[in-house]
């Protein structure tokens, strides 16, 4: 009685309202399918050991029959014989004979009708078991997340962000100012070759810096290269006139 009382509570469970009322629904789930595959071989174990019992019922019903077809035969040999008493006696032996087997047959009946409801609950059964598979692999995954995502509820109730971004800037800052200060070292301490480089490196500028205007003012430079010419022959021309 206690495995089709255990049985029968969990075909009527609600595992919805089970899972709603767990601490650990993971575990409830766990616990739940163990329950139910435990369940499950104990009654087809159960359903087996009353097929069994039916078939052997039904072969002591067989055995029955013939006895009373038996009987019947030997009240027939006695009545044509002209003992009617002997007859009597084999007829009753048949009564009890088809009575036994009306017995027999009635439990036969209700055996039929047990398997046949055993063998839907085991139907629902499995089709519960494998809901509640699936809804092990779903809660397996919905817990994954649920953890990670109160990972991260907790870390920003726990840490005030914006303090902690602060506290990088005031740091970045710090490095900044570090910097300075040795970039600010380094001009204190020029070596002759460095100025000597800074030397070089300005004419090189100066030198792309006049290409540059000769490219853009070659045409009017021209013209003014000429036109100073001819301003410096004037001068000459007059110094000889008064040497002369």
């Amino acid at each position: 009685m206690g495995i089709f009382s255990r049985f029968t509570d969990i075909i009527n469970a609600n595992i919805n309202s089970i899972l709603d009322k767990a601490e650990d629904p993971e575990k409830m789930v766990r616990l739940i399918i163990q329950e139910m595959e435990e369940t499950l071989v104990e009654v087809r174990t159960q359903s087996a050991k009353l097929i069994a019992d039916k078939k052997e019922i039904g072969r002591r019903s067989g055995r029955y029959s013939k006895e009373a077809a038996d009987w019947e035969k030997k009240a027939e040999v006695a009545l044509s014989k002209g003992r009617e008493d002997l007859a009597r006696a084999a007829l009753k032996e048949k009564t009890e004979a088809l009575e036994s087997v009306e017995a027999i047959n009635a439990d036969l009946e209700q055996i039929d009708m047990n398997l046949q409801k055993l063998s839907a609950d085991i139907a629902q059964l499995q089709q519960k078991l494998s809901d509640a598979r699936v809804r092990q692999k779903a809660l397996v995954m919905r817990g994954k997340t649920a953890k990670t995502r109160m990972g991260v509820k907790r870390q920003i109730h726990e840490v005030n962000i914006d303090e902690a971004m602060n506290k990088f800037e005031r740091y970045e800052r710090k490095i900044d100012d570090m910097e300075g200060e040795v970039e600010a070292y380094d001009l204190g301490q020029r070596s002759l070759a460095d100025e000597i480089s800074d030397l070089e490196s300005d004419e090189k500028v100066d030198e792309e810096l006049a290409k540059l205007k000769a490219r853009l003012g070659g045409g009017s430079n021209t013209e003014h290269a000429e036109t100073g010419s001819t301003n410096d022959s004037s001068p000459q021309s007059k110094r000889s006139e008064g040497e002369v």
